[in-house]
């Protein structure tokens, strides 16, 4: 499947009720915010939380930002806070708690309704699905699959944890990610997240190591909360200028050998052939 995937590396968290961090959120380098109505935002705050959509939406998005709400799992919340972020104008909505292929469908359903209200293109509100309890694991690559909206896929550490009875440790969720990765590739969707735990605002070497080595495993971008996090995901998830240029010359040393009737090469002390060139058209396409 051949989707549309948008460039993005970092999606920053901000509670909407946060007046003050919705201010500054534009301010911060996301590729994303993340406008939260679901965790992040208490029970009696949430009604004012999505009343303020509007306001909010335009306020982070100052910089060029893509915004996202993440919207709450029950149906009755979820429905409210969908024809709330459309309105306002959001690009996407984060779905938490997917249970099934037939649950995005749902939630796709119920997002064009609130487009055609909103005289809005059918279609243009992009999903980002989260898979956060075991049941859900099992039918990732359906999830990831269900809807052309869906343009990302992350397995949510701590609430899998929980419901596997396990602490969210690199090693308790290292195969449920890695399965993650799997099915959003499969799918033809960003793999969303990292192996590793909502961590690392202390130790910021240990987080970029971490990243660093989730990337290797083919994590595309990654969510945080905290603003000094998303420098080092964007860093890390992104293309760093001597990795582009390498990438441009084995690309050309790669068609020259083509030219030649060759199907393999050496290049730079390795031997290339079609699918190392495949990666590196990759790397300059995600560098732009």
């Amino acid at each position: 499947m051949t989707r549309d995937l948008p460039n993005w590396r970092s999606l920053l968290y901000v509670p909407a009720s946060a007046t003050k961090f919705v201010a500054r959120a534009h301010e911060r380098g996301a590729d994303v915010v993340i406008l939260d109505l679901e965790d992040g935002v208490a029970p009696d705050a949430k009604d004012a939380a999505r009343a303020g959509l509007p306001a909010s939406v335009a306020s982070v998005r100052r910089n060029g930002a893509d915004v996202v709400v993440r919207i709450n799992r029950p149906l009755r919340m979820a429905t409210r806070d969908i024809a709330a972020a459309v309105a306002a104008g959001a690009d996407g909505l984060v779905c938490t708690k997917m249970m099934g292929a037939d649950h995005v469908r749902l939630l796709s359903e119920l997002t064009a309704e609130s487009e055609a209200d909103a005289g809005r293109a059918i279609g243009s509100v992009r999903f980002i699905v989260l898979i956060e309890d075991a049941a859900a694991l099992a039918h990732a690559q359906a999830i990831a699959a269900a809807d052309p909206r869906v343009v990302a896929l992350g397995v949510g550490g701590e609430d899998l944890a929980t419901d596997l009875g396990a602490e969210p440790t690199p090693d308790a969720l290292d195969l449920p990610k890695r399965l993650g990765v799997v099915a959003a590739r499969a799918a033809g969707v960003l793999p969303l997240g990292f192996i590793g735990t909502v961590a690392g605002l202390k130790d910021l070497d240990g987080y970029r190591a971490m990243l660093r080595r989730s990337r290797a495993i083919g994590f595309a971008c990654a969510s945080c909360v905290h603003p000094s996090q998303v420098a080092i995901i964007n860093e890390e998830y992104g293309a760093r200028p001597e990795e582009v240029e390498r990438a441009k010359r084995l690309v050309a040393a790669f068609e020259a050998a083509l030219a030649e009737g060759k199907g393999a090469v050496a290049f730079e002390g390795d031997m290339i052939d079609k699918p190392i060139v495949d990666r590196a058209r990759k790397l300059i396409a995600r560098a732009g």
